[in-house]
């Protein structure tokens, strides 16, 4: 599967350069599948040491790197805004997900926002799918596209620099890289079981309080 994403990005390159950059990792923070641990690298070989240009033009890829991904993370962001929190609201608890557990993720966000906003673009798995919730919380759009850009430049700066330096052996980038993301998963899947377990425990707190209820008789 990732030599065919390799094929494929190394096509967008060789067809229309630069504007692939933006392109691709739009894509990849619109919650699609695309890394930006192949993209990125990638660029930094091919777009510039092997077009023989300066290692200046690592800043250039950082740049259209963190264009692409603020405009796909906008995307993402607008989605969950405009159409997520209505169909949450209305079809969440099929999924252990209450207008209770979204007020508390608003207090969170509200709390934490900027923070998370920025720090998630700098980890794997993570950066690509924070954008939707951010806007079901509402974190302020303008801010939010500012901290994704600055975090998405910095990651992106980061991976096509040592794409650079690495020239035709870039992918030892993502190999290094790539025993991070079983961690990260794992940490990921564990706090959703202990959301569920959680959010199943209270609902049957809730639901022994209600049957514990004494019943109201009526007087004649």
């Amino acid at each position: 599967m990732e030599e065919r994403i390799l094929d494929f990005i190394r096509n967008v390159y060789v067809h229309i350069s630069w504007p692939g950059v933006v392109l691709m990792m739009a894509i990849e923070s619109a919650n699609i599948p695309l890394p930006s641990e192949i993209i990125m690298p990638l660029s930094g070989w091919m777009l510039i040491r092997d077009r023989g240009l300066s290692v200046a033009y690592v800043l250039l890829a950082g740049f259209y790197g963190g264009l692409g991904c603020t405009i796909g993370s906008a995307v993402s962001y607008w989605i969950g805004a405009l159409g997520g929190r209505p169909v949450i609201e209305r079809y969440g608890r099929w999924v252990l997900i209450s207008r209770r557990d979204l007020d508390s993720a608003d207090r969170w966000f509200a709390k934490y926002g900027d923070r998370v906003v920025f720090f998630s673009r700098l980890l794997p798995v993570i950066r690509t799918f924070i954008s939707f919730p951010a806007g079901i919380a509402r974190v302020p759009f303008w801010r939010f596209c500012l901290l994704t850009f600055i975090g998405s430049f910095v990651w992106s700066l980061g991976l096509a620099y040592g794409g650079y330096l690495l020239g035709a052996n870039w992918e030892k980038l993502r190999e290094a890289m790539r025993p991070f993301d079983v961690p990260i998963v794992i940490v990921v899947v564990i706090l959703v079981g202990l959301y569920v377990y959680r959010h199943i425990r209270h609902l049957r707190e809730e639901s022994v309080k209600v049957g514990s209820m004494p019943e109201l008789s009526e007087e004649p």
